[in-house]
């Protein structure tokens, strides 16, 4: 069985020349004849370079990785039943899913209501991130969910204003927060601003809560995509040399007057900006999440990746002890809009293991009586019956379903939209619906009704973020019904079934075929 196709990928642009006939092991053709142009990922290697590291076109797409794990979400069945209702009373016209309730919380006290179990899990400085952030904060905030700023926003701000190595202004910030809180409404949902090791150093947290009213930040250990730190890149020659000053590792140097000749002379079009990796330790961590709340957060999370088991125990463990709001963990393959393409494939712990080791954690603590920080699972989660099945495998640890690509993809979809109909120039294929905003988006007369007057400022990119959360609290409340579970925290781990013998040993998942033995027996006398 292949899990990885080697060597031609849609991701950096690759194909073989023999199209199906090729080597397992290498991905190479099955014959390489001299004289090709070299359209696959050595060919193309070998003139292009490390450039053919990254996805590509690089700034307006979002990857992840291609990698067919042996065991993913798809070897878990949902279960239902025939009898009882949890959560509401025992009768066919209360029991019904419009009346499953989806609220959430993450945090200790009052902590961050959730209308919807949903975070975006980081979108920082990217193109991908700025040229989307008015669909993704505006459709955030009316939905009532988390949407976390990730790494490197002021940095890569050129308009901020940095004295004595500090952030004392960044327009980009301003503007990603800001757009978020006009929009919230009843107290739901909430702005969360991540850093990494240069964000520290330039004191963004510190800046965004004092100046911005931020209220909840993140400390990043790292993502399912990649075990570095973020990249980007640069065509820009000013930019680069900006960036280098800043504190960012910039390749090849922009300050070195050879490639600035090189750069001049087309030899190369574009640099890497490179974010460097943390040092953690269990003092320093400690240390960090006490300077932030002493600054005035209200609420303090952690993002680990897909990271060795020890530094899952680590981030657990240190949590625990430091009493975090909520942990995000993040597995292998997650998405991203640039990362190593390789690496995204080839690295890390997937995330039914990874999961599967967290739970165990978790319960390891949680049996000693200490404290658990409350979790939000990421990975590839999209549609309604993976969230269902994340809650369950690690029920009743789970807070909320991490998703990034997902809600991205919706938002740029809604943004194509909106652009298509402004030019009077709407496809066939959604004419089929109608021509307008409010005749194509389902929710939209819905938000017409809600919003009065300040319908018309919501775009169309928002208003696709807010219509797809529909459709995933829609199914989440119809699977949920069927296994007769009416909130979240009623979810457990016997609410679904390994279909494999595999995905039961690794996630301790009873097989279908072994489940209700005890209640069998009893039934069957």
């Amino acid at each position: 069985m292949t899990f990885t196709r080697y060597n031609a990928t849609a991701a950096t642009l690759t194909k073989n020349r023999t199209g199906g006939d090729w080597c397992p092991v290498s991905g190479m053709c099955v014959t390489c004849v001299d004289g090709c142009i070299g359209m696959c990922e050595i060919g193309k290697s070998a003139y292009r370079g490390h450039e053919c590291i990254y996805p590509q076109p690089f700034g307006i797409i979002t990857t992840a990785s291609q990698k067919d794990y042996p065991v993913d979400l798809s070897h878990f069945n949902i279960m239902g039943t025939t009898v009882g209702a949890v959560g509401i009373e025992e009768d066919s016209d209360k029991a019904i899913f419009p009346n499953v309730n989806l609220e959430s919380k993450l945090g200790r006290g009052k902590g961050i209501k959730l209308r919807l179990p949903i975070v975006i899990p980081g979108l920082g400085s990217t193109n991908i991130a700025l040229q989307n952030w008015e669909g993704l904060a505006i459709g955030s905030a009316i939905s009532g969910t988390v949407l976390t700023i990730g790494e490197n926003v002021c940095g890569m701000d050129e308009k901020s204003e940095i004295k004595n190595g500090r952030v004392v202004r960044s327009p980009e910030l301003e503007r990603r927060v800001g757009l978020f809180k006009e929009w919230q409404r009843d107290g739901y949902g909430e702005i969360v601003l991540q850093a990494n090791v240069e964000d520290t150093r330039l004191g963004v947290q510190e800046y965004a809560i004092e100046k911005l009213g931020v209220t909840a930040v993140e400390l990043k250990w790292g993502q399912g995509a990649k075990d570095i730190g973020g990249e980007v890149k640069i065509r820009n020659l000013e930019k680069a040399q900006l960036l280098k000053k800043r504190g960012y590792v910039v390749l090849p140097d922009p300050l070195d007057p050879k490639v600035v000749d090189e750069f001049k002379k087309g030899a190369f079009t574009e640099f890497e900006r490179h974010s460097r990796v943390g040092m953690v330790t269990e003092e320093g961590f400690l240390k960090r999440v006490e300077e932030l709340r002493k600054a005035g957060a209200k609420f303090v999370s952690l993002k680990t990746g897909a990271y060795r088991p020890a530094d899952l125990a680590r981030a657990v463990k240190w949590s625990s002890i430091a009493k975090i709001d909520y942990l995000t963990v993040d597995a292998s393959g997650g998405g991203t809009g640039m990362s190593p393409w390789r690496m995204m494939n080839e690295w890390g712990v997937p995330g039914i293991e990874l999961w599967s080791l967290l739970y165990q954690y978790c319960e390891r603590l949680a049996k000693k009586g200490e404290y658990v920080p409350d979790i939000v699972l990421a990975s590839g989660f999209v549609l309604e019956d993976q969230m269902f099945k994340g809650f369950a495998l690690c029920a009743p640890y789970v807070k909320a379903i991490g998703m990034a690509r997902g809600p991205l993809a919706a938002a740029m979809v809604g943004k194509t939209i909106g652009n298509l109909i402004a030019s009077g120039n709407v496809p066939i294929f959604f004419e089929r619906y109608g021509k307008t905003r409010e005749t194509i988006f389902v929710t939209a007369e819905h938000l017409k009704r809600e919003y009065g007057k300040d319908y018309e400022r919501i775009p169309t990119s928002a208003i696709a973020l807010y219509t797809y959360y529909e459709r995933l609290a829609q199914g989440m409340r119809q699977l949920m019904c069927g296994a007769r579970k009416f909130a979240l925290k009623y979810i457990t781990r016997d609410d679904i079934a390994a279909l494999t013998p595999q995905a039961a040993k690794i996630s301790g998942i009873p097989l279908v075929s072994d489940l209700d033995a005890e209640e069998v027996e009893k039934i069957l006398g």
